[in-house]
């Protein structure tokens, strides 16, 4: 029988906002996989929980794990910590108990029990469980939100080899400039006139994803199973399932289940699932000045110390057409914003309106939207999947 592994969101973790409002940061997209397929692979083993803030109790998405509901993880589980995106060719030594990365414990076999109420509020450090000295294991620590970004073009050019294996070239229709890989999977479907530029990096074109003519993909980019992609230029991007894009989009990644079908530029960004970008939604990702880019976090305003950053667009979040969005913009989930206004730099979560001070979204209206929202992608908002967004709104400010 495979030993059981859980996902631990330590505090660092639990403050990855506008997304940990809404989920565990374990089913965050890191490079070209979500974080916890990414130790799922390496572990040769599925995740059977994870342990993060009180209200994700109820959270449930496609193939997530549940919560981890035990009193105490039996020796012999599988402890990793959620912020670190192992490298999906790592293999985790049979003979250790402890892996490290940077000389910081990434996962550790229990060898006791251990009671999961020390796990409960995220400040416990798995380097005070570990006794051994460990194994060094590859991948990167995600330190802030917008690692996820910096590391993003680095983590595609490792990923894409290993997760375009069974891939084949593109058909003969289709332009291939570089020297990379350009890769499309059995099942996908790319329109003549598409030009796959891989002068920077291999493009990966997962099953069953469509590639309209007139639309440039440039690597390292991945296009994720059953997305469509309806013209334009997609470059140094990981698109997740099922999203429809269109336009330019650069350095950004998109969890799933996300809209963008129209004009506009989205960069350096990282889009949160059923986000919908209205049309000529566009992202500053550079200041006039140059400097490094400030977002807001949950402690406070802090610089990135990157140069060129977007926007941060949770779950659920609605965008009205002619949206200006600007550098280092976090918008909280179920916000819905509209009537073209330049955003501040932080909207709160469930906001409504269309400059601050917001009001705020009405619970069983935004309820009813979103599974409006979920229907057109044949899929039901059940009954966890409303405890989890009432857990959210209840614990979002009651004044936007």
């Amino acid at each position: 029988m495979t030993a059981p592994m859980v996902l631990y969101d330590d505090a660092t973790a639990r403050g990855f906002e506008p997304f940990a409002l809404t989920r565990p940061v374990g089913e965050l997209r890191a490079g070209g996989a979500l974080i916890r397929a990414r130790w799922e692979r390496v572990a040769a083993s599925r995740a059977t929980g994870f342990v993060s803030a009180p209200h994700l109790a109820t959270f449930a998405e496609f193939d997530a794990p549940p919560a981890s509901r035990a009193v105490t993880l039996d020796a012999g589980t599988l402890l990793v910590n959620a912020r670190f995106a192992p490298a999906l060719d790592a293999v985790l030594d049979g003979g250790a108990t402890v892996w490290r990365c940077d000389g910081q414990v990434v996962a550790m076999r229990l060898t006791a029990p251990v009671d999961t109420q020390r796990l409960s509020d995220g400040t416990l450090v798995l380097d005070t469980l570990a006794s051994a000295a460990g194994a060094e294991l590859r991948g990167w620590w995600l330190h802030d939100v917008w690692d996820l970004t910096r590391h993003l073009a680095d983590m595609l050019r490792a990923d894409i080899p290993l997760l375009g294996r069974d891939a084949e070239a593109p058909p003969a229709h289709a332009a291939v400039l570089g020297a990379h890989d350009a890769l499309v999977a059995r099942g996908a479907y790319v329109e003549p006139y598409v030009l796959f530029d891989t002068t920077d990096g291999a493009v990966l074109v997962e099953t069953g994803a469509r590639i309209a003519a007139f639309t440039r993909l440039e690597g390292p980019c991945i296009v994720g199973a059953h997305s469509r992609v309806a013209g334009g230029r997609i470059a140094g991007s990981s698109i997740g399932p099922n999203t429809r894009v269109h336009g330019e989009v650069s350095a950004t990644i998109f969890l799933g289940h996300a809209n963008k079908v129209h004009d506009g530029f989205v960069g350096h960004s990282v889009i949160g699932r059923w986000a919908n970008l209205g049309a000529g939604t566009i992202t500053s990702n550079l200041k006039n000045s140059y400097g490094d880019v400030a977002l807001w976090t949950p402690s406070g305003v802090r610089s990135s110390g990157m140069p060129r950053l977007g926007s941060f667009i949770g779950d659920h979040v609605k965008l009205g057409i002619g949206s200006r969005l600007t550098t280092g913009c976090v918008i909280g989930a179920g916000a819905n914003v509209y009537g073209g206004a330049i955003t501040p730099k932080y909207v709160p979560p469930f906001a409504w309106g269309e400059q601050a001070p917001f009001a705020r979204w009405e619970l069983e209206k935004f309820l009813t939207v979103t599974a409006r929202v979920m229907a057109r992608r044949d899929l039901t908002l059940d009954d966890a999947g409303r405890a989890l967004l009432r857990a959210a709104w209840s614990r979002s400010p009651s004044s936007a």
